[in-house]
Formats: structure tokens, sequence, C-alpha cells
């Protein structure tokens, strides 16, 4: 009886929570090296304390979520797993160790992973050198979560939406819980989804393990672009690399492009996570004094002088 007096989307909630034990499943992978672009940055000589750093921001962004995480450890020491046994209870941990296989087999296990599992029905892709802002994952979620003109989400704003001919056609723009959202062409391999959109476009995303690259394939999805018999003159005469990213969307995934449904891909503004890279830092947020306190509260012996963290600062 009580039951029946809910609304309809409280009763939506119940039968979710009664059908899967967490909100959220995770695929989390970690490699043991620093990225070029991240070298010069605060941590950037030491990948365990980036490594940590970045999983520690995850872990507050997540809030009240009840969250599975499967860490896919690609080559990398005990203390890697030591960390996320010391940010998230051993119960909801998964250890998956791997032998070095690189970027495109580590980025194939998650899609096992998060196909396979039946403990969430929405999926998260997680790369080890992203931060977070705290407490804003249940936002990005519950975007996801209410809306049906959202097939992906990513936290990361990046910062070539506002400077590359890919993404100067129009948007669409809305305001979800005070935050701003806009739709993206494209972005990397950190963003959320449901199982059952993933399941949908899993012969897409199957791509990248078959040496596709992240934008052709977000590309075929959102279908920015590819149609346009104009777009790759315009990339090669304006000597952009995105007419490399136009050819490969179309050898991958030209039945994605011709047949399949169109995606929405929502971006927040500002972003609610940062790619922790030189030049590349989501627009809006000073992420240079983010990393500089995360570096001091690490216990990190050598943070950088003030005249290095100017330098830092342009260089993001």
């Amino acid at each position: 009886m009580e039951e029946q007096n809910l609304d309809g989307s409280r009763r939506k909630a119940v039968r979710e929570a009664e059908r899967t034990a967490y909100d959220l499943a995770v695929a989390y992978r970690v490699y043991p090296r620093v990225s070029r672009p991240a070298l010069r940055l605060p941590l950037g000589d030491d990948k365990l304390r980036l490594a940590e750093a970045c999983l520690r921001s995850f872990r507050n962004s997540l809030g009240p979520l009840r969250v599975r995480i499967w860490a896919i450890l690609d080559g990398c020491p005990e203390a890697y797993r030591e960390l996320f046994e010391r940010y998230f209870a051993r119960e909801d941990l998964v250890f998956i160790d791997l032998a070095g296989v690189g970027n495109q087999a580590t980025f194939g296990r998650q899609i096992d992973i998060l196909l396979s599992q039946d403990e969430a029905d929405f999926v998260y892709f997680a790369e080890d050198d992203y931060v977070y802002h705290p407490g804003q994952f249940p936002v990005m979620l519950n975007f996801l979560r209410e809306r049906n003109d959202v097939d992906f989400v990513t936290p990361y704003d990046h910062p070539d939406c506002y400077r590359l001919l890919l993404h100067r056609e129009p948007e669409w723009l809305t305001v979800f819980e005070a935050q701003h959202w806009r739709t993206a062409a494209s972005t990397c391999l950190t963003f959320l989804t449901r199982k059952s959109t993933l399941a949908e476009y899993e012969g897409v995303f199957r791509t990248y393990t078959r040496r596709n690259d992240d934008c052709a394939m977000w590309m075929s999805l959102t279908k920015r672009r590819v149609l346009s018999p104009l777009a790759l003159a315009k990339y090669v005469w304006k000597r952009e690399f995105y007419w490399k990213a136009l050819v490969k969307a179309w050898v991958h995934c030209w039945r994605q492009i011709l047949f399949g449904r169109r995606a929405r891909l929502w971006v927040p503004v500002p972003g609610l996570a940062s790619h922790w890279c030189s030049g590349l830092f989501s627009p809006g947020y000073n992420w240079t004094a983010f990393m500089l306190e995360a570096a001091s509260g690490l216990g990190v012996t050598r943070v950088p002088a003030l005249g290095e963290a100017e330098r830092i600062e342009r260089l993001g």
C-alpha cells in the first residue's frame, strides 16, 4: 500500500535499487608510467603518487554512491593494489592483474567487464590520470538517469571544443541541477553510460582495440562532420589532425555512420574533472592549484617553486 503512494519516479528508483546492488559499476584502469604530457606537471616524476591523487579525488567525487570497482592493474607493482584498498572497501573491489598489455587491450577488458557484470545498470570507464571535483559525480549520474536524450556523459570539458573546427557546429544546451551541459562531438576514454547503451554500441567501441582512435569512434557515434563532403577538405586545408580521424571513422565504423542511431554525448560546463595533462586542462578552474594542493597533501617532498608553478599554469 505504501509503494502505491509513491510517484512514478520514486517507484522507478525503488525497482532499480531492488534489481541492482550498486549505483555504479566502474572499470578503472591503471598503468605505472607517467604519460609524456604530464611529465612537467606536479607529481610528473612519481606515477604512484599521481595515481593516488587522482584516485583519491575520484573517491571524494562519488559522495554517497554505492560503487563496485574493477581495478585493472596493467603491469603494476603491489603498491597500486594497496591504493585501492586504502580508499575503497575490500568487498567493493575486484582486481584484474595484467602483464603490461597496453592501452588498447585494457580498454577492451573494460568493455568485457562492464558488459558482463550484473550489479549496476550504469557503467563508467575510468583512467588513472583524471582529477575530479569533490561530491560532483552524483550530479553527472542523475543527469544520465533522468534524461532520455542523454546517451553518454563525460566529466571532462576538453579545451579542443573551443579551438578546433570539428566542434564548431550547433550544440544542444541545457541546465540540470544548477549545472550547464552541452553536447559535444567527441571526448576521450573516460565516460559514463548505461549498460544497455554500451551493449548497443559495443561494436563501435571494440574498433579501438583494432587500431581505431577515440576521436574517430566518437565522431561515428555522434555523427558530427562525418556526413559532410567538405569536412575532409577543410581539415586538410587548416592542417587539423582530425582528417585522419575522419578517415578512420569511415574505415572502422561505416555501418554505424550509415545505419546506426545517432548518439548524444554531453559535457558539463565547466568540467567536473580534468585530464592531468599539460595544455589540456578543463577550462574555468585552476587545476594547477588543485594539483599543487594534492601533491602537498600526499607528503611529496618537492613541489614546484612559484616560478615553476607559473610556467605550469601557462602550459595548462
